[in-house]
């Protein structure tokens, strides 16, 4: 994927103006690399560049630890850092597709079209970048691969470390959760070992936040610091509870009142794509249900339960902020929106959806190479 990034950024920056304003810009030239590759680490990017340089500065603590560290230990192997960052994050996405894979047959669900739609997302060149996205896709497919294989010490670890990647990698507990519920229909000898193990992995998806917060109390006094420190880094989030209508209200109020600038169709990229896996994720939600009401129910349905609910969670979650932003983003790990739609049973529908979001994404990269952010 990086190869064909690659070209996209070089072609980029030769035909999209350049806007990049965002702090910190011109220490990317300090890595060596030509303007094309070293603008993969745009925005957050160079942040756990930064970090993994010289541990936190202030308000960084945004920005969860585990990323930074490994492209830190990384760098006694490979010395630059940017380097190091972009091996990361393409292995991680390598490794987490094999298993996003395997895990999808263990759902019986044999179609790979679900990954076509992931890589093919608007936003999904992010797996590529100097972003968390590929290392937290990782943990968070292999904590439900081994999971679903009962590798509960496997699950508990890969769930914990997820934690300490985004902060979304606590609701791990959710199909965490529904995993435990299904124990019962187990009839292996195992069982007992089984339910055993799972009763404390069941709360590992919060032990990499909570080592977070006692390094941010430790060390600033703020357990939340995380969370407090949003604000200053923009998109207009705040540090109290918004609900959606409220969200949805702000959104429509720019839509008739503002300027049809760049803000604008970004905002209107934002709420659409967030309404789109809304209600692909209800539509998902009511196709499982019916399937456990039919009592046709199997381990599996409460497993896709359990991740749609996830889903929903790491899709809805980000706008108690306030804001659509950085949705499309984040919503790469709401994976039941992709599963749903590789069940499509139009198959020329399903190549105009791809179409678009290849388009999509063509372009939103193009943007993110050249300073707009978009994601």
């Amino acid at each position: 994927m990086i190869v064909v990034y690659s070209i996209i950024s070089l072609f980029a920056q030769k035909i999209v103006p350049y806007l990049g304003f965002f702090p910190y810009k011109e220490l990317l030239v300090e890595y060596g690399l030509p303007s094309w590759i070293s603008s993969f680490a745009n925005f957050d990017g160079i942040h756990y560049l930064l970090i993994a340089k010289q541990n936190y500065s202030q308000w960084e603590q945004a920005f969860f630890p585990l990323y930074p560290l490994l492209i830190h230990f990384i760098g006694y192997i490979i010395p630059n850092y940017l380097v190091g960052a972009l091996f990361i994050s393409n292995i991680s996405l390598i490794i987490g597709l094999v298993f996003l894979n395997r895990l999808l047959r263990l759902w019986n669900i044999k179609s790979s079209w679900p990954l076509f739609f992931l890589l093919c997302f608007p936003t999904a060149f992010y797996f590529g970048m100097v972003y968390t996205e590929s290392l937290f896709f990782m943990l968070f497919v292999l904590s439900l691969y081994f999971l679903q294989k009962k590798n509960y010490w496997a699950a508990g670890i890969c769930a914990a470390l997820s934690s300490s990647t985004r902060l979304i990698g606590i609701f791990l507990l959710i199909p965490f959760f529904f995993h435990f519920l299904t124990k019962n229909e187990d009839s292996s000898k195992n069982v007992k070992h089984a339910t055993f193990m799972l009763k404390p992995v069941l709360f590992s998806p919060l032990l990499g936040l909570f080592f977070y917060m006692t390094y941010l109390w430790k060390t600033t006094g703020d357990p939340l610091f995380f969370f407090n420190s949003q604000p200053i880094f923009g998109a207009h989030r705040s540090t109290h509870l918004v609900f959606l209508p409220q969200v949805y209200y702000r959104y429509l109020k720019i839509f008739f009142t503002a300027n049809h600038d760049f803000q604008w169709y970004l905002s209107f990229f934002e709420m659409t794509i967030f309404s789109l896996m809304f209600v692909i994720l209800i539509l998902n939600l009511q196709k499982t249900i019916k399937h456990i009401r039919m009592k046709t129910t199997k381990c599996i349905d409460w497993s896709l339960l359990g991740l749609n609910l996830f889903s929903f969670v790491n899709l809805v979650l980000p706008t108690a902020t306030g804001t659509f932003s950085s949705i499309p983003r984040y919503a790469l790990f709401s994976l039941s929106f992709f599963i749903y739609l590789g069940t499509i049973k139009n198959t020329k529908l399903k190549f105009l959806i791809l179409f678009l979001f290849v388009v999509l994404q063509i372009l939103i990269l193009s943007l993110f190479i050249q300073g707009y952010f978009v994601g």
